[in-house]
């Protein structure tokens, strides 16, 4: 994912990281921070580029016609995000699974849509929400589903410090809502 690093807001985000490591104690003057707070800015800029992106760019056309009528996965597609409680990394993989109705989108555009929403400050449970209502309104799919699971560092490495814990959450509309069959055969298919 290219980013254009726009000067004036790394700039106002590097001043910022500089009060911070200054009121932590640290002299960002010191040889190993002189350049901290530049990448800092950088770093959390590019990880926060969900922000900038819309939807038609992700999808750029890429929805077709689908003469299939059964259920398409895409599993384990990794992503990145900040906490917005903590502003600490939570991070795992995504699983989403629909069924068409008339039209499919380009597989990469599924992992496109899942930065959109993580990139940016977020909780799981809104994540997963919004991956899922997404899919629905681009496909009109007759229902869609997604898994995500997600390790948090604000609980491994502050708060209740446990570091063997992982949160999953699901999301599903139409077609998926009260039908077990269906949902077996997705939770089925990720286990493969």
């Amino acid at each position: 994912m290219e980013c254009q690093y726009p000067e004036d807001t790394i700039a106002e985000l590097a001043s910022h990281f500089e009060s911070i490591i200054r009121i932590l104690g640290e002299d960002p003057d010191r040889e190993g921070l002189k350049k901290t707070p530049m990448r800092a800015a950088k770093a959390l800029y590019y990880a926060t580029n969900g922000y900038r992106m819309n939807m038609a760019d992700v999808i750029n056309g890429a929805i077709f016609t689908s003469p299939g009528s059964q259920l398409i996965i895409v599993k384990d597609i990794e992503y990145y995000s900040f906490c917005e409680h903590h502003i600490l990394p939570f991070f795992g993989k995504v699983s989403i699974g629909y069924i068409p109705d008339g039209r499919m989108i380009g597989l990469s555009k599924l992992a496109r849509i899942v930065d959109l929403y993580a990139r940016r400050l977020q909780v799981q449970e809104r994540l997963t929400s919004e991956i899922c209502r997404a899919v629905t309104e681009q496909l009109g799919a007759k229902g869609v589903i997604v898994a995500c699971t997600g390790e948090h560092l604000c609980m491994k490495m502050r708060g209740v410090e446990k570091q063997d814990s992982s949160t999953t959450t699901i999301e599903m509309s139409g077609v998926f809502n009260d039908n077990y069959d269906l949902q077996r055969q997705f939770f089925e298919s990720l286990k493969v």
